[in-house]
């Protein structure tokens, strides 16, 4: 049972205590999650992956439980990742109008669910589910039920989301996590990146809409990393596609220090792509989290894929059909 100071919220068949007083931290709920040599901060609003540490050392950009989630910074993307161009999408033949949520670029970003305050389902030592509800709305005129869960285990921390359409007609869909990794204690531009993708997709270089999809070889310098090799003082904010995997069909990025130490992200084939952002802030070096670490972000879909028939490639968005589930992972582990 719920305890006092709390209601029960349904989410398509889930229950979940709500709290009906205001959070008392501005980053919500907080839970800490402990287990293998791993510590994981989770943040409700936008369940979020606050921190997190391998036997003391960072792994991922952090920020304060008390302190306004600097932008997207490890929040989960629903129900789509990246930018709907110009916030226009077109479904089932009709268009559609989003909220122009990046405002100097004028798209829709990073889905509906990042600053939505999430239900924590349930929570152990070592895993926590978080609930949030999609609600019908311009632009977004479905009913989806959101659950993610974050788990510990001897590799990495592993989180899954999954979507349910609570509506009668196919909804669009798509998803993905926002952590900016961190290698170890030089700076990015010292690091070492490994990036198994042969194909990156290239984009205006204003508004970061897409255009084609092209070799990784058309600016080797800049895109190609299938070869590891140190970053410097590369900037890229790109999507990348025609991953190569291993044998169980994963996928995995891997930042490496100079001092030895490395983090490594994973993930399966439900994640068709990963946007890869060198965390370049507008106002440049001096500005709090300026190139602090590089973003990772496997995606089941390309950026604009609400737009697939725009494109003469395969975006991988989902149509959800009424009724039915889709799922997706991904781990982030010391090396």
């Amino acid at each position: 049972m719920p305890g006092a100071g709390a209601r029960v919220r349904d989410n398509g068949g889930m229950t979940a205590a709500v709290p009906t007083e205001t959070p008392t931290l501005v980053s919500g709920t907080p839970v800490v999650l402990r287990a293998h040599g791993y510590e994981a901060a989770i943040a409700s609003v936008g369940a979020s992956l606050r921190s997190l540490t391998f036997e003391g050392r960072d792994l991922v950009v952090p920020f304060d439980a008390d302190e306004l989630r600097p932008a997207y910074r490890g929040t989960t993307l629903a129900p789509w990742p990246n930018r709907v161009v110009d916030g226009i999408h077109r479904f089932d033949g009709v268009e559609h109008q989003l909220p122009l949520t990046e405002p100097n670029r004028g798209h829709a970003l990073h889905g509906l669910l990042s600053w939505v305050d999430w239900n924590i389902l349930e929570a152990s030592d070592e895993s926590v589910t978080l609930t949030a509800t999609v609600t019908a709305q311009a632009g977004y005129p479905w009913w989806l039920a959101v659950s993610t869960t974050f788990r510990l285990d001897a590799d990495g921390l592993t989180q899954t989301v999954r979507a349910t359409n609570l509506s009668d007609t196919p909804a669009p869909w798509g998803t993905g996590p926002h952590p900016y990794l961190v290698a170890g204690p030089a700076s990015l531009d010292e690091w070492t990146l490994s990036l198994p993708a042969d194909t990156v997709l290239e984009v205006t270089p204003d508004r970061l809409a897409p255009v084609a999809l092209a070799s990784v070889e058309v600016d080797g310098d800049r895109f190609d990393y299938r070869d590891e090799r140190v970053l410097g003082a590369v900037e890229i904010d790109h999507a990348y596609t025609g991953l190569i995997r291993d044998a169980d069909g994963r996928a995995t990025v891997t930042l490496t220090d100079p001092s030895g130490s490395a983090v490594a992200m994973t993930w399966d084939e439900d994640c068709a792509w990963v946007q890869i952002h060198t965390a370049d802030l507008p106002t440049g070096p001096g500005t709090p989290g300026h190139r602090a670490g590089l973003a990772v972000e496997p995606m089941t879909c390309a950026p604009d894929a609400f737009n697939d028939d725009a494109y003469d490639f395969a975006t991988g968005v989902v149509s959800l059909d009424p009724g039915a589930s889709h799922d997706a992972g991904w781990t982030i582990s010391a090396r």
